[in-house]
């Protein structure tokens, strides 16, 4: 029975694709929880370690037989998992200290504007205008969160300190995400345990940081339990379910699900934080999920010309 059941959730790609979603909208609650449990740097450490714990033993020999392939790109590779993975998580987690889960959680809507926007400036990526209005549709919702729906404050230059954080965070995952297309030749799985085991290691630098400024503080008992969530949902699982998703339908298909990541977040926000949802939150997150619709639609090719209306145009005309 149990057997059944795993197989069919294994090839099912929209089920999967929807709990990679839950698992990331339940990342931005647990930025939020985390505060005065476990210290960003330490969560962020303990997170890779946690991954690389579990995933290495079963794809490390995998990356050493790919390593003449890595080792070509291997600087390009360190520096993916060092933005991607291990400042956008800092980042992240200390934006959390300052801002909602639900700000966290819609302000991810950029990060498809600053995806689209590094693919044309380093891949040179067309862009439509229909993408265009929809990236631009997205970037109105999450100034109307960093606002808190008050236009003037863009005047003021008064963002939240967390809002802000987010954002670069966005940015920095966005400049991991156009990377991917120039990874080395290998399967899906290894690739991101390698990232995981960068991922960790540039950890080292910042949590040593962090023990030589402040002190080292230990987490707390909900600080190791939501380290062990974020661990196994967002990390290990969700980066595996979406791997599967991507296997059983396509990057282009599968890349919509992700749309679901601010609409979770919001809903895990209200109903288990208990945030409070605003109107500003609610006008920011349709425009953010509209625009990002939007900017994914890509335009239909032309209909091939009939053969009977080409024959009727390739007919001479009649002399009388």
């Amino acid at each position: 029975m149990l057997k059944r059941v795993t197989t069919r959730l294994w090839n099912s790609p929209s089920t999967l694709l929807v709990l990679c979603g839950i698992f990331w909208g339940g990342n931005a609650i647990a930025s939020r929880l985390a505060v005065g449990q476990v210290t960003p740097l330490t969560l962020v450490f303990l997170r890779w370690v946690l991954v690389l714990a579990v995933l290495w033993p079963i794809y490390g020999s995998e990356v050493r037989a790919h390593w003449p392939e890595i080792r070509k790109k291997l600087p390009l590779i360190i520096l993916m998992a060092s933005l991607g993975f291990t400042a956008f998580n800092v980042l992240f987690y200390v934006a959390g200290h300052y801002t909602t889960a639900l700000n966290i959680g819609i302000l991810q809507g950029s990060m498809p504007a600053f995806v689209m926007a590094g693919a044309f400036l380093v891949h040179g990526t067309r862009i439509t205008l229909v993408q265009f209005l929809g990236v631009l549709i997205t970037t109105i919702g999450v100034l109307v969160v960093a606002t808190r729906g008050n236009p003037s404050t863009i005047l003021d230059i008064d963002f939240n300190f967390g809002d802000v954080l987010m954002l670069v965070a966005c940015g920095l995952y966005a400049a991991y995400t156009v990377a991917l297309r120039s990874r080395p030749v290998m399967p899906g799985a290894p690739f991101f345990s390698l990232l995981a085991l960068i991922a960790a290691y540039t950890s080292v630098p910042l949590i040593a940081f962090e023990a030589v400024a402040w002190g080292l503080e230990l987490p707390t008992l909900n600080g190791v339990l939501i380290t062990i969530f974020v661990a196994i949902f967002p990390s290990c699982l969700a980066q595996i379910f979406l791997l599967r998703g991507v296997d059983l339908i396509g990057p282009g298909r599968a890349g919509v699900y992700m749309n679901l990541v601010p609409i979770f977040a919001a809903i895990l926000a209200v109903a288990v934080l208990g945030e409070p949802f605003a109107l500003y939150h609610g006008i920011a997150l349709a425009l953010v999920i509209s625009g990002i619709l939007l900017a994914q639609r890509t335009p239909k090719p032309p209909k091939p010309i009939a053969a009977s209306s080409r024959k009727t145009q390739a007919r001479p005309q009649s002399n009388h």
